[in-house]
């Protein structure tokens, strides 16, 4: 059972999250059923979901500079 807050919002009980694959910010769909029920899903994103959701870099770089300046830097934490 789970109780409806005074903002509307719902506590899923842990049993229910572990069985949704769920955890803290994840979100759930409520899904309309004929028989005036809903069913409870997990919202999965698709991978295209997330386009642009990191900021592309001011100036082009190349795998041989990024990789120049790992190197770089994990010599500057060992040394």
């Amino acid at each position: 059972m789970a109780v409806i807050d005074s903002k509307g919002r719902i506590t899923l009980p842990a049993s229910v999250r572990a069985a949704l694959g769920v955890d803290v910010g994840d979100r759930v769909e409520f899904v309309p059923l004929a028989n005036g029920r809903f069913e409870l899903e997990a919202s999965i994103l698709p991978v295209t979901a997330l386009k642009g959701s990191i900021a592309k870099p001011k100036r082009p770089v190349s795998i041989e500079g990024m990789s120049t300046t790992i190197m770089c830097r994990a010599v500057g934490r060992w040394s």
